[in-house]
């Protein structure tokens, strides 16, 4: 029987291109999309649903399906409030997990990022790990935690200093060996891949897959 997927975060990097690969798989059948505006050209397999996604709670009776694909992120530079910078990477991800236990959707794949911390004082480490926490906490039966380091690839928007930061990174890739593999930097291409991978074939019996991990899921069957 062909599947439904549900994704957040599909006009985002990681978020277009696992859009791109879910279209071309024919074991999905529907692919809903939940964003703040309407994306054009997406062919009828595509059922969009748009609003303010910090009300996520509103498209409770729209929200089912069989897997869900949270790749929401935003930034400091976007989002310089604290506050809706929280309700956003945290919020967000979080209120998807419990609608898709409301909802009875067993497999839930959510990017978060390397350091994730819920007891971290560092703002950002300590957003992603509360969320990590918070979602496992609903017990859905699979739920796949992905936490990249750097996230490579070409994005629509520019963000000068992050490409920079980019090309600084790939400089010393050759000296991350060993325990230092996994702050690699992790191509947004692979974890697409490997977020559909986990979903179908359920490779890991991890629920937390660090960058080094997601490379070596994104090769299955690819």
């Amino acid at each position: 029987m062909k599947k439904i997927a549900i994704i957040l975060g599909a006009t985002g990097l990681t978020g277009s291109i696992l859009l791109e690969k879910l279209l071309k798989d024919d074991r999905y059948e529907t692919i809903k999309l939940f964003s703040r505006s309407k994306m054009e050209g997406l062919p009828s397999k595509v059922i969009q649903f748009t609003g303010n996604l910090l009300e996520l709670d509103t498209f409770k009776t729209n929200f089912t399906g069989d897997e869900v694909f949270c790749c929401i992120g935003t930034t400091a530079k976007k989002t310089p409030d604290k506050k809706v910078y929280k309700a956003i990477d945290y919020g967000i991800p979080v209120t998807a997990a419990k609608l898709s236990k409301e909802n009875n959707i067993n497999t839930f794949v959510v990017v978060s990022a390397l350091g994730a911390n819920a007891k971290s004082n560092i703002f950002y480490n300590k957003t992603k790990g509360e969320m990590e926490r918070d979602v496992l906490s609903t017990k859905i039966e699979n739920t796949y935690i992905l936490q990249p380091s750097l996230i490579g690839g070409n994005r629509k928007e520019e963000r000068i200093g992050e490409k920079i930061g980019l090309i600084i990174f790939k400089l010393f890739q050759p000296l991350f060996f060993g325990k230092l593999k996994k702050y690699k930097i992790t191509e947004a291409l692979s974890i697409a891949k490997a977020m559909v991978n986990l979903a179908n074939l359920k490779p890991a019996k991890r629920k937390i897959i660090t960058s080094n991990y997601i490379k070596q899921i994104s090769k299955i069957n690819n």
